[in-house]
């Protein structure tokens, strides 16, 4: 059964034989290249190594495109990967930014009123409870806290990354023990997320 063609179809047939035929046409064979050599007055004997180096520099070239092409890939990757690493950074600081206390007090374990004055005798176990506001959903949040003694020497610090944010207004603590040697005298306590403060607090040993 004889295939049958559109006027489309013969049209692109005609196309594609006229490219083919021209382009046989505008091809030598070895022997025209050879006696185009001679009447160049130059060896037809050079004629394969010639075609050798010929081919070896098509193909160095087609090499040193991919090779261009690669770069460029890795290039182009390493660049977005660095833009998206300072957005996202960006993004991070911007949220770290609104985190502020919205409420601060000192309490003892059993978490009732707000401690202004503590005995050092009792070896009591102080908790600095902070509630922050614009909290990062979904964030771990990585908090310390500075006790200071009335000289100003800071006697304890604590360092400790939150569980992950469940709501915008989030508690959290931190903790120091107050016992017999303890200085008497004005105290304070500090928050910081990442090195800035959020929250300070005083109260007094005696």
């Amino acid at each position: 059964m004889n295939q049958r063609l559109t006027q489309e179809q013969l049209n692109q047939i005609i196309t594609e034989v006229q490219a083919l035929q021209l382009r046989q046409e505008a091809e030598l064979d070895q022997q025209q290249v050879r006696d185009i050599l001679q009447d160049l007055n130059l060896a037809p004997e050079l004629l394969d190594e010639a075609l050798i180096q010929v081919r070896r520099k098509q193909a160095l070239e087609v090499q040193q495109h991919r090779n261009k092409l690669i770069s460029l890939g890795v290039a182009t990757t390493i660049i977005i990967g660095i833009g998206l690493t300072v957005f996202f950074n960006q993004q991070q600081s911007s949220l770290l930014a609104n985190v502020s206390a919205q409420q601060d007090r000192i309490t003892l374990e059993s978490n009732n009123g707000n401690l202004n004055n503590i005995s050092r005798s009792a070896n009591a176990e102080l908790f600095y409870r902070v509630t922050l506001k614009d909290a990062p959903v979904g964030k771990k949040l990585n908090l310390s806290c500075h006790w200071i003694d009335p000289s100003g020497q800071i006697v304890k610090q604590n360092n400790y990354q939150t569980r992950e944010v469940k709501t915008s207004v989030w508690e959290t603590f931190c903790r120091y023990t107050i016992n017999s040697p303890a200085n008497v005298g004005n105290w304070q306590v500090e928050m910081f997320l990442d090195n800035r403060k959020i929250s300070q607090e005083t109260f007094v040993v005696q």
